[in-house]
């Protein structure tokens, strides 16, 4: 398979070296245009650290969260930092030059950065989807309607995320992962490559993909490839020393985290209201896109099918796959994906 590392001055490109220094985002307080929410447990007053959080715009809870200014509202003592980032590469970075606490990430991101040669000390504490549709490959040749029929083509994807762990696992079972080019890219880099004409295809998720699904269509989905065996999820990942240091944060963290997964499948024309003000888009589109996830409630989550069990054999499949197609130099030892994973909070959330 050719790797092509795209050379283009397009924010948010990611640089090659996920060890080198990060621009993290911006500190982005505007946008939060939604109504201001009660704290869904008692307010704690006694918090009064500082905590940095990495945000990605993916329609889920974390942003319904940080609409709604819950977080601030729960710990009002609380030194709250919101950045926004382009994909996992960019948050593994961000945790491996220790700037930031907690932050979304995808799980083959996790499974990346628990491998060699990153090794970051990173725990699973919230899975804050479970990617469907919303994660596709979008073709612009409609005489190409197989993953088969790629062969020869550029698709681009953001390297080091879910979409590119989906992306493999397609190419490799339809037996074409050696006869295309990959290209690096960023969702905002893909959107302007797919406009010039740059690219053939491309594997991205919402709401990038309702953009180039308008004069392209999908081939196949993240939806399909969990089918095959390669699910994936969007994942919050910490850095394991807070978590040991800061677990009353993590219970509160958790519980407005759940609050707005609840939000989403019980009134979910409120939670696209709250996603859409954050991501400046019609709350009709999120609308949409909200039914190709699955958001998770914390019992679910801590049971023995996700943060209880199941997720660190998944992160542990992830990197054996990552290992196969050479995406990574080596494994970590097997338990430490299985430790990699803390249910803790959840449960605590899950039992009140």
């Amino acid at each position: 398979m050719k790797r092509v590392f795209a050379a283009l001055a397009v924010a948010g490109l990611v640089t090659a070296s996920l060890t080198a220094c990060v621009q993290s985002g911006r500190t982005d307080q505007s946008r939060a245009g939604g109504d201001k929410a009660a704290c869904p447990v008692a307010v704690d007053e006694t918090f009064t650290g500082t905590v940095r959080l990495g945000y990605q715009e993916i329609p889920n809870g974390d942003l319904v969260v940080k609409d709604a200014g819950l977080l601030e509202t729960c710990l009002p003592k609380a030194t709250i930092t919101w950045s926004k980032f382009a994909s996992g590469a960019t948050v593994i970075q961000a945790f491996g030059s220790n700037s930031l606490d907690l932050g979304l990430l995808g799980s083959a991101a996790a499974a990346r950065a628990l491998s060699a040669p990153l090794h970051i000390g990173l725990k699973a504490v919230w899975v804050h989807d479970v990617i469907g549709a919303a994660e596709s490959l979008v073709v612009k040749d409609p005489a190409v309607t197989t993953v088969a029929g790629l062969r020869g083509k550029k698709i681009a994807v953001p390297f080091a995320s879910t979409s590119h762990y989906s992306l493999l696992a397609a190419l490799t079972a339809a037996g074409v992962e050696r006869d295309v080019t990959l290209v690096n890219m960023q969702p905002d880099a893909i959107a302007a490559a797919w406009r010039g004409g740059d690219i053939d295809a491309a594997f991205v998720w919402e709401p990038t993909l309702s953009e180039l699904v308008k004069n392209g269509h999908v081939v196949t989905t993240a939806a399909d490839t969990a089918k095959a065996g390669k699910p994936t999820y969007d994942l919050a990942g910490a850095r394991a020393e807070f978590v040991t240091a800061n677990p009353r944060f993590l219970e509160v963290w958790t519980a407005a985290q759940n609050w707005a997964v609840n939000l989403i499948n019980t009134a979910p024309d409120s939670a696209a209201t709250h996603i859409a003000a954050q991501l400046g888009v019609p709350v009709a589109d999120i609308r949409k896109q909200l039914g190709e996830y699955g958001y998770l409630d914390a019992a679910t989550q801590a049971g023995p099918a996700y943060l209880g069990k199941q997720l660190g054999t998944d992160l542990k499949s992830s990197a054996d796959f990552l290992l196969s197609q050479g995406e990574i130099q080596g494994l970590a030892a097997p338990e430490a994906y299985a430790a990699a994973v803390y249910a803790g909070a959840a449960a605590k959330v899950s039992a009140k």
